[in-house]
């Protein structure tokens, strides 16, 4: 018999006893029009819609590759699928399976769509697990269309998926689910005849600890619903309290919301445990912000921000920790980001710091606002458009690579502000450096005037 989604025998003990599947299961959307979030991806004519909802003519449904992070759909998209195609539907995980399997499948879909027009959807989950030549063996079949691809995998195709797979396949890349989507989902769910049916009450701090505790991840949100639903049921309690819902997940509510003073308060002292250079309280706040379930983009965000407003270029390399550190967050999600986000602020707390960089800009704008601006020197002015030289534009401009040491001794800034200091550098860490070639190149330039206080 070959291997289903959701054999018939599972269905059948599902639909006399409910209880026995797992609330994920029950509450999985039989059609798309119950799916909450990636409507991105469900618009009429999408891929998924037309595996869906059949296609005719000569443009047939394609192959897809499901990119996401775990409980955003990627399962319960495919689901969707062999419940409202007419086409056979083969599921195979890379977990389990080889490729003697899939030529096994491959072989059937071939002698399905020959014998009787019957056209067949793999739907293959992990598919990252699978080696370069157990991917190759998909190959032929889906050039071919001997089979509809449904792959499903949590890492980025661009590493683990071959190139030939990627070019004969479309990406379709899932977003982490909103506490709108997750909210709709749990209350659903409570009152559903799948689900709870209505048996118990949710009350907002509860529900928005279990929002925090799910992390944009539907199946733990289903998960940690039922473990409370069925503490509350045992103890013949009406509603799911906040202190069930501690008890059942092991997790306690932070106080911390996400939309008020908290939020902003955690975040000013992350960043100010960092200015001080305070490590352990810095990784404090950092982890009341991820147990609360803030969103880790936000958090990289303001990490990047400290980089260059507190740190700059006493250590150089923290700005491109900090971005590096934004785009992993990015790609992985929770929880394995908690993992970089504590590698980034780590690094910033325990780095040198200086805030000459922010000084220096802040001068610069205040001058600039105060109205001290003034025209550029002509010869800084472009010179390529036609008659710019009779204007004397560009006329008298020292090229610096033409000059031993490669600094020209030239005016550069308008008359306004020609002997500013905009930049006083510290000696902190890697600043060090610059501070010595400031001054040099100041000195160079013949710019040992005032600093950029007029007062």
């Amino acid at each position: 018999m070959e291997p289903d989604l959701f054999t018939a025998a599972a269905e059948d003990r599902q639909e006399k006893d409910p209880s026995s599947s797992p609330l994920a299961v029950r509450m999985r959307p039989r059609i798309l029009d119950e799916v909450v979030g990636q409507q991105h991806l469900l618009k009429p004519g999408s891929p998924l819609r037309r595996l869906v909802e059949g296609s005719g003519g000569p443009a047939g449904a394609s192959s897809v590759i499901l990119w996401g992070p775990p409980g955003t759909g990627k399962t319960t998209l495919a689901y969707v699928v062999s419940k409202a195609t007419n086409k056979r539907f083969v599921e195979l995980s890379a977990i389990t399976a080889g490729v003697k399997e899939v030529r096994a499948v491959i072989e059937s879909a071939r002698r399905a769509t020959g014998g009787y027009g019957k056209e067949t959807v793999l739907f293959l989950d992990e598919i990252h697990r699978f080696s370069k030549a157990q991917q190759d063996s998909l190959l032929p079949a889906v050039e071919n269309r001997w089979v509809t691809l449904i792959a499903a995998t949590t890492e980025n195709p661009y590493f683990s998926i071959i190139s030939p797979l990627l070019s004969r396949s479309l990406l379709l890349t899932l977003e982490s689910l909103t506490d709108d989507d997750l909210r709709d989902l749990l209350r659903r769910a409570l009152t559903d005849e799948r689900g709870l049916g209505g048996a118990l009450t949710l009350p907002e701090d509860a529900e928005a600890h279990l929002l925090r505790i799910a992390g944009g991840d539907a199946r733990r949100a289903l998960t940690a619903l039922e473990a409370a639903a069925g503490a509350a049921l045992a103890t013949h309690e009406a509603e799911i309290t906040l202190e069930t819902v501690e008890a059942t997940v092991d997790r306690a509510a932070v106080k911390y919301d996400r939309d008020g003073d908290q939020h902003y308060d955690v975040a000013s002292a992350l960043i100010k445990s960092i200015r001080g250079s305070d490590v352990d309280a810095a990784l404090h706040y950092l982890a009341r912000m991820i147990e609360a379930g803030e969103d880790p983009r936000f958090i990289a965000r303001r990490l990047m921000i400290s980089a260059s407003e507190d740190i700059g270029l006493a250590d150089p390399t923290a700005l491109p920790t900090a971005v590096a550190a934004a785009q992993a967050v990015a790609m992985i999600g929770f929880p394995e980001a908690a993992l970089t986000l504590s590698h980034a602020t780590i690094a910033l707390a325990l780095a040198p710091k200086s805030n000459a960089a922010t000084l220096a800009i802040s001068a610069a704008q205040e001058d600039v606002r105060k109205g001290l601006a003034g025209p550029v020197p002509a010869h800084l002015r472009d010179g390529h458009y036609k008659g710019a030289a009779k204007l004397g534009h560009a006329q008298g401009y020292v090229y610096p690579h033409d000059v031993q040491g490669g600094i020209a001794a030239q005016q550069y800034a308008p008359d306004a502000v020609r002997d500013r200091q905009y930049y006083t550098p510290t000696r902190h860490g890697a600043e060090a450096r610059y501070a010595d070639v400031v001054e040099r190149v100041r000195e160079r330039l013949g710019r040992t005037g005032a600093g950029a206080d007029p007062s």
